[in-house]
């Protein structure tokens, strides 16, 4: 069998190799497109997005990435690693899958795992899988512990049986 390949396969190598000639300039940028997509997925996690101190935000943040907020925001933020600066004020419900308090937030927090540093400064809830918090932290609020704190709050399911109930009464 090999050896009726390696007939074949010279005789079709003989073939494209003249024609290779022409074809190995559209190889070329065929391949470092491919080696650039390959590399690409492992290194896909860029660096933590930075919101600096001198910045004020009024609306949401939503991203798959890290974000470290030095600055104000007013509004909801959404992302994978949230880490809010000693300088920081969040005016809104964040939820991330890891959430580094190091200044202020007044509102919800949802995350996997939660961590209220020294200088944390929180008003709010706080629904999380682990949570840490150091000597030093102000925390208002109440602390609720869940398999799954980033689902949200998603509770229709009790508004399904008092739809029953109120045509019964």
């Amino acid at each position: 069998m090999f050896s009726k390949s390696k007939i074949n396969e010279p005789g079709n190598k003989a073939d494209e190799s003249s024609a290779a000639k022409p074809a190995a300039p559209s190889e070329t940028p065929r391949a470092p497109m491919g080696d650039f997509a390959k590399p690409a997925t492992p290194k896909a996690k860029p660096p933590a997005s930075v919101l600096s101190s001198d910045l004020h935000i009024t609306g949401n943040i939503r991203t798959t990435g890290d974000i470290q907020v030095e600055g104000t925001v007013e509004g909801d933020i959404r992302a994978h690693l949230l880490t809010i600066g000693e300088s920081a004020t969040i005016k809104g419900e964040v939820i991330a899958d890891d959430v580094v308090v190091n200044g202020r937030i007044v509102g919800r927090v949802r995350g996997l795992k939660v961590r209220l540093t020294a200088t944390a400064r929180v008003e709010g809830d706080i629904i999380h899988k682990t949570i840490a918090i150091e000597s030093g932290a102000h925390f208002e609020g109440s602390v609720q512990r869940q398999d799954d704190p980033l689902s949200g709050g998603k509770k229709p399911a009790p508004a399904a049986p008092a739809a029953p109930q109120a045509p019964q009464g």
